[in-house]
């Protein structure tokens, strides 16, 4: 049975020992490159299948394996790390560079243009079209090409396989969640439903307002027309204390509208190593985009805060960070939410970019009360008859987040005891345990 991958791992090998010696020998011919394997019409093992489902040209093969090979064949690429006896670094012309753990050669798009063109200037120029946002690489989410660097030209930036195509390629199936322990976000769902969240009639017309972006935004921009007017993503912020329904909110977006809402935890994105934090982000709404997620970046402000003056290099690699995130936002097509708790600390460059902006206030007196309620009053809870939630909502400004946690306490007290009856005094330890943290006392 013919196993195309091998094959055509062999044909790259081919085709780049001929564009090296074209190349070395300074021929400028360009038509060195021997012809690719002939793809079957069944079988041929799980590239051949993807090779079928993309129905690539020559060139397009070639940039393929190019960015299968460092995960394939790593050492096929060490032609590349040939430097120039003159100035001692590797050769301009190839692009590339090396990890800060894999010691091989990884291509870039300068490399890729280098294979297919060499320096042939008109057929560089037709060839940049494979990395453009239209092409079948981009659009179907085949390669992961990551522009750190937004000062740098396009040519440099880092060319690989996007991880789906990676297993697809190697295995013949994607994974349905990221498999990688340190995949810098996780899915979050709630088994709560619109009536459980109390909001005052301006933030829910907000919500609302994206909620029809979600269900309706194709019709918009293809059928309305909008699309040659407005991009095709919704940025929104909420902002708000803790407690006050932001996190639940993109749950429900993502639960009524059977979008995955995935959480995105910021420690495993940001880096302290120089370009480690924009290949995170890359990777991330690569997969995002690819799998029509909701991203959610909770405390917010930790990533997109204000940007300082470039004193040093650490300043300059943030601000450099959050220029990429602009972009990166800019051009994701879903939905991304944004959510603090200091506002006044988010970077006012992302505050334009917001299509919306959703204050979550504290929760009024009346408000509060229907929180309690809905959280004490649902029919298994044995209550004493003296708890009045009224007075309760009127004495104490607490937030749902907040209330749920008094819940929680006064559920665990009770429970243990026989009858197991939540008392006021209950509440009341939950309540002051709650005003602890924010640094109040509640006397006895």
């Amino acid at each position: 049975m013919v196993n195309m991958l091998e094959r055509e791992i062999a044909w790259f090998e081919a085709a780049l020992r001929a564009r090296m010696t074209e190349h070395l020998e300074a021929s400028g011919a360009t038509d060195v490159l021997p012809e690719p394997p002939r793809l079957p019409r069944t079988g041929g093992g799980p590239y051949a299948v993807l090779l079928r489902e993309l129905g690539l040209n020559a060139a397009e093969r070639l940039v393929l394996v190019l960015a299968l090979v460092p995960h394939a064949a790593p050492a096929l690429l060490d032609p590349f790390l040939l430097q120039n006896q003159a100035t001692g670094r590797r050769l301009t012309e190839f692009g590339g560079f090396t990890g800060q753990s894999h010691n091989g050669f990884l291509p870039t798009v300068e490399t890729a243009l280098f294979l297919v063109a060499s320096r042939d200037q008109e057929e560089r120029l037709a060839a940049r079209a494979m990395f453009g946002p239209d092409h079948v690489f981009r659009t179907g989410g085949v390669l992961s090409i990551e522009h750190r660097h937004p000062d740098e030209p396009p040519t440099s930036a880092a060319l690989g396989l996007a991880r789906d195509t990676l297993e697809r390629a190697l295995t013949g199936s994607a994974p349905s969640a990221p498999l990688e322990h340190d995949f810098p976000a996780e899915r979050i769902n709630t088994g709560l439903d619109w009536e459980d969240l109390v909001l005052d009639q301006g933030t829910r017309q907000q919500i609302e307002m994206i909620g029809h972006w979600i269900r309706h935004s194709a019709t918009l921009l293809r059928d309305w027309g909008l699309g040659r007017r407005l991009k095709p993503g919704y940025r929104c912020l909420f902002h708000g204390g803790p407690g006050t329904g932001k996190t639940l909110t993109a749950c429900l977006l993502g639960k009524h509208h059977d979008v995955p809402v995935y959480r995105v935890d910021l420690s495993r994105v940001v880096s302290k190593w120089i370009g480690e934090t924009e290949k995170n982000l890359a990777a991330l709404f690569d997969v995002a985009q690819r799998r029509n997620w909701i991203l959610f970046f909770d405390e917010a402000e930790a990533l997109f805060g204000k940007r300082t003056e470039s004193r040093s290099a650490n300043d300059r690699s943030a601000n450099q960070q959050i220029a990429y995130l602009l972009q990166r936002l800019e051009d994701f097509p879903g939905v991304v939410i944004l959510a603090t708790n200091q506002r006044a600390h988010m970077d006012e460059a992302f505050a334009r970019r917001f299509q919306a902006s959703v204050l979550f206030p504290m929760p009024d007196a009346a408000s509060r009360q229907r929180l309690w309620e809905a959280m004490f009053r649902n029919g298994l809870i044995a209550l004493a008859p003296e708890i009045d939630f009224g007075v309760l909502a009127a004495r104490h400004e607490l937030a749902g987040g907040a209330i749920l946690n008094v819940l929680r306490h006064a559920c665990l007290m009770a429970v243990v005891r026989e009858p197991a009856v939540v008392q006021l005094a209950d509440i009341m330890a939950g309540i002051r345990q709650e005003m602890q943290k924010e640094g109040h006392y509640l006397g006895g």
